[in-house]
């Protein structure tokens, strides 16, 4: 694999597309420092953008909960985004909008500092083995909790929020999993490092964690709208741990993700079922039939 700072092309930067190479930010930049940076991950399906103006929203809602203002408007940030998978001729792919604090400042303080944006994309395939999107994937449970929601801006994709994804991800990986099952700060089922969970259980009823402290993923609504459309019940609440054993069904959501089935969650199993099939298969008609839109 090519490393991301080798590859070729342009990046969107502050308004110009820039050489790949030649977009750079100071060591002393206040986001890499503390944290002050928020950023959206995008599918690109036949050179269009799936949910755009969903996942611009957020990407600015991240922004004004983190304390600053992204210096560009909505539309603005759309119309990039779509210029630059054009510029690199992505087709199929990964779009990265990315917001934070400049150099100006270097304290806990930081209100005077420039906001730089950039938008990256990239052809990309699946998130996971191709192969594993078939027979499942298998997590373990992390010791790292999703923190309470008094604690920090959850309902924000800003980058402090993944430290203890990455640290959960490589113990799973380490341990042969592929990827970790967080809990949330009550010891209630959370989600996955990066993907939102559903299980089914014997009735043929899904459930899935209320997200009162992890991000309420774009496609895991898009997924729950499916469901019910197929007169699937879906049951928004609070997951023990406990009841993994009764669970018969277990899959992930996310952009990155898709709809992706897990076959076990440490020494529970779980089948690949026809209806976690047919909620990939639909889901795949519905981003077919938003690029042709």
């Amino acid at each position: 694999m090519i490393p991301y700072d080798k590859r070729s092309g342009k990046i969107w930067y502050n308004g110009e597309l820039v050489d790949w190479s030649e977009v750079k930010l100071h060591v002393l930049s206040h986001g890499l420092h503390y944290a002050s940076c928020v950023f959206e991950g995008e599918r690109v399906y036949d050179g269009s953008i799936f949910k755009l103006e969903e996942h611009t929203s957020r990407l600015f809602h991240s922004a004004r909960r983190m304390g600053f203002e992204i210096p560009y408007s909505e539309e603005e940030i759309n119309s990039a985004s779509n210029k630059i998978i054009s510029t690199q001729k992505v087709k199929n792919g990964y779009v990265r909008p990315v917001a934070w604090r400049g150099s100006e400042m270097m304290a806990i303080s930081a209100q005077q500092t420039k906001i730089h944006v950039a938008i990256a994309t990239w052809e990309w395939g699946s998130y996971f083995d191709p192969k594993l999107k078939i027979e499942g994937i298998r997590l373990n449970i992390s010791n790292w909790r999703r923190p309470a929601p008094d604690t920090i801006p959850w309902d924000t994709k800003a980058s402090g929020l993944y430290m203890i994804c990455t640290l959960s991800k490589h113990e799973a990986e380490k341990q042969g999993y592929t990827d970790s099952l967080m809990l949330d700060h009550e010891g209630n089922v959370a989600e996955a490092t990066g993907a939102n969970i559903f299980f089914k259980d014997k009735n043929g009823e899904l459930h899935t964690p209320v997200p009162d402290s992890f991000l309420d993923g774009i496609t895991r609504r898009t997924v729950i709208e499916i469901a019910k459309s197929k007169n699937i019940k879906v049951n928004e609440r609070k997951i023990s741990p406990k009841e993994l054993s009764n669970f018969v069904g277990c899959f992930l959501t996310g952009t990155a993700a898709e709809v992706t089935p897990v076959s076990c969650i440490a020494n529970n199993q779980f089948k690949v079922c026809e209806m976690i099939i047919d909620l990939n298969e639909s889901y795949q008609v519905l981003v077919k039939k938003k690029k042709a839109a």
